[in-house]
């Protein structure tokens, strides 16, 4: 059964969607487009590993602007996050060099993250305590509904990035009415937010929640963050697969996705978060690197199955996360996670590019996901937390 929700508790589900549906959208761009970004600025996969590296910085841009979420509120940090990101895809869509693009994707990741981990925030905070992992899975399913939009384009317009990237920067027309219709969280106001977030979630029992946590996300990255920037390119160098039957593959990874989201919230609401949380994801990790070392038939099946248990897992690992860190402290602590992943992924993508001229892509991107499943066992030293209040 589905929950009831009350009138600020479905705005912020609405207004907090539109910014992750916008943060999606303009953040698959450079994914879905990279084939013909690296055919028109003549880059090398050493150097495209490069600058996913430099993207995944963005995430360390928006660690002190979370901080500032516990201190004012999650509202105004999403808008202004929206704001952010919409001007870096516009500037994006004019970019002279790779240089220039990779400048502003930069801001646009700081920009992208700190929409994600302050709104995976509020959503926890607000969302009924027995139906948080649904209420994640929507969310998760709004983000898809961004990535699809880009899938459905890009063809169509293949291969002008730019235009979509233009298209991308809508987000400076939506945030003023972000602004103004999003809600401020309630368990925020009811906090008390004193003294500062980073020195909270460094005493106990934080500290460890928290660097367990972030010990997964290094690990996970680094195959997450070079399978998923170089998706497209090993699909149409190695195994030439054109624009359109590379979007076919996103597209059908999109619906397994979708389906997911909501099995995910399910199982989490109903089993817990440590467990399933665990197997997912060593499933997805494994997924991830068979995809690049088993042909064209098992590249597709892989990454439909990654696709699958990745998004399955969104839901059980935002609610488990969101459910272990303090109010007071949880955007901030979110933000770690983030920071986490662009070490791992800039760690992943190094990895990659000194790999590729000695394994081959696919090898080095392999060999990198049986590190990653170290990731998944650490989460079992994490407690069960579903079903119980939030700590403030």
């Amino acid at each position: 059964m589905l929950p009831q929700l009350d009138s600020a508790q479905s705005r912020t589900l609405v207004w907090a969607g539109l910014a992750v549906v916008l943060s999606s959208f303009g953040g698959s761009v450079l994914i879905l487009g990279l084939p013909a970004v690296a055919a028109d600025f003549r880059a090398s996969v050493p150097a495209v590993s490069n600058l996913g590296s430099l993207l995944a910085l963005g995430a360390l841009g928006a660690f002190p602007l979370a901080t500032l979420a516990d201190h004012l509120g999650r509202r105004r940090l999403i808008a202004v996050g929206v704001a952010g990101f919409s001007i870096a895809n516009l500037a994006s869509a004019f970019a002279p060099s790779i240089t220039a693009l990779a400048v502003f994707r930069l801001v646009a990741v700081c920009f992208e993250a700190l929409v994600g981990t302050v709104a995976t925030a509020l959503i926890v905070e607000e969302a009924p305590p027995t139906h948080r992992g649904l209420a994640l899975s929507v969310l998760a399913i709004l983000g898809g509904g961004g990535l699809l939009v880009a899938i459905v384009a890009y063809p169509i317009i293949a291969p002008h990035w730019r235009w979509l990237f233009l298209a991308a920067s809508v987000g400076i027309i939506a945030a003023p009415f972000i602004w103004v219709r999003l809600p401020e969280g309630r368990a925020w106001a009811r906090a008390h937010v004193t003294g500062s977030a980073v020195r909270l979630i460094l005493s106990r029992p934080w500290r460890f929640r928290v660097g367990v946590l972030a010990g997964t996300t290094v690990l996970t990255a680094l195959v997450l963050e070079p399978a998923g920037l170089l998706y497209t390119l090993f699909a149409s160098s190695t195994l030439r697969l054109s624009p359109t039957a590379i979007s076919v593959v996103i597209f059908f990874a999109g619906v397994a996705a979708l389906i997911s989201y909501l099995g995910g919230g399910y199982l989490s609401d109903r089993y817990g978060r440590r467990v399933p949380g665990a197997a997912l994801t060593a499933a997805y990790t494994a997924f991830a690197g068979l995809g690049f070392v088993t042909g064209a038939v098992g590249f597709v099946a892989s990454n439909l199955l990654w696709s699958a248990l990745a998004s399955a897992a969104t839901p059980v690992m935002g609610a488990w996360s969101g459910e272990l860190y303090p109010t007071r402290a949880r955007a901030t602590a979110e933000a770690v996670g983030a920071v986490a992943g662009a070490i791992g992924g800039i760690a992943g993508l190094q990895l990659v590019g000194y790999l590729t001229p000695r394994l081959g892509l696919g090898q080095g991107i392999a060999l990198l996901s049986v590190a990653a499943l170290g990731g998944a066992a650490l989460l079992l030293l994490l407690p069960e937390t579903r079903g119980r209040p939030l700590p403030d």
